[in-house]
């Protein structure tokens, strides 16, 4: 398939650069695949889709302040540094803006933390940065479609209310509609809530350059998924009921352990997926997705575009477009029944 068939126009007015201020005062477009159907809701309409013995599926990721704004020791430029990936307690692969020489010194929070930038965009900590020292000197790391620097309420609004496990660097953002009040009436009516964990890295946002989608490889990304909601699900499964992912991360966390990746170890389903879903994919445990609106041309938009159906798809976001829903991370929310 080709990268052009995944690709859209949308007004820049449309994306969201702020959270509304009820988490669950979004709009909701209900997708219905077998009728081709569009219903215009609000979030708070998800309870009517889901019930027992039915199974709503989280992603308790929890995003750390990634994002470091540090200094040359040589020159004292500025430096822009997102920590995509833990390898020690020392050192991370990194992104970094401006480009730095192999070799060279960065200091943050007017020195009293340091690193030297390495080969293979590794940055290496003087002293081991743990999380309390790293909450000093970090921020929240925004997507860069959100032209303003975090500010307090970003680090409230962008973790999902169930979040637990530190290690994203990117909110499972489908999951941010949810309040602890809609989760217990969930509850309440006898469907089961669960949480899995895919910690958010760049292979979730890593662009496709390719025009053969088919050639594009995703960055691995670690998943966890304990054998008791294995257990549930499979129980889901013989009683006919529905699974219902929110987030891409989670129907790809649950598609890797349905496609049997990673390995079994002490009851828990743990390792690391690269797991790339596009129109022609069969889906093994996702019944039902509830997401967000995505970026064209992206991963994950050719994962909701496999779920749905890309020509329905595309019909459903010039819906989206037209009634003037908010796109991406702090947008409106899609659910694919």
């Amino acid at each position: 398939m080709r990268l052009s068939d995944f690709d859209y126009f949308l007004p820049k007015e449309l994306i969201a650069q702020h959270p509304l201020k009820r988490r669950d005062g979004c709009r909701l477009m209900v997708v219905e695949r077998k009728t081709e159907k569009i219903v215009h809701a609000r979030f708070s309409d998800f309870l009517n889709y889901i019930n027992p013995p039915d199974m709503l599926v989280l992603n308790d990721t929890k995003v750390i302040p990634a994002r470091i704004l540090g200094r040359k020791k040589s020159t004292f430029g500025r430096v822009d540094v997102l920590l995509s990936r833990k390898l020690n307690e020392k050192e991370y692969e990194v992104l970094v803006k401006p480009a730095l020489r192999i070799g060279q010194e960065i200091i943050f929070n007017n020195g009293s933390v340091s690193a030297v930038f390495k080969e293979g965009r590794i940055l290496e900590f003087r002293r081991p940065l743990s999380m309390k020292r790293l909450e000093k000197i970090g921020v929240m790391p925004l997507p860069p479609y959100i032209k303003r620097l975090p500010g307090k309420s970003d680090e409230k609004q962008y973790q999902t209310v169930y979040a637990r496990k530190q290690g994203a660097i990117a909110s499972p953002t489908a999951g941010l509609h949810f309040t602890k009040r809609i989760l217990e009436k969930i509850k309440a009516k006898g469907a089961a809530v669960s949480c899995i964990t895919l910690h958010v890295g760049t292979g979730t946002f890593k662009p496709v350059k390719c025009e053969d989608i088919r050639e594009h490889k995703m960055d691995t990304e670690e998943y966890i998924v304990s054998g008791n909601v294995a257990g549930k699900l499979r129980g889901i499964k013989e009683n006919a009921g529905k699974v219902f992912a929110c987030g891409t991360t989670t129907a790809r966390a649950l598609e890797a352990v349905g496609k049997n990746v990673g390995r079994r170890t002490s009851n828990i389903y743990r390792g690391f997926t690269d797991i790339f879903i596009y129109p022609g994919y069969k889906f093994n445990v996702v019944d039902c997705l509830l997401t967000n609106f995505h970026l064209p041309k992206t991963t994950l938009f050719m994962l909701v575009s496999a779920f749905a159906g890309r020509e329905f798809i595309m019909r459903a976001y010039d819906e989206a477009i037209k009634e003037k829903y908010r796109f991406y991370s702090y947008g409106d929310a899609m659910l694919i029944i």
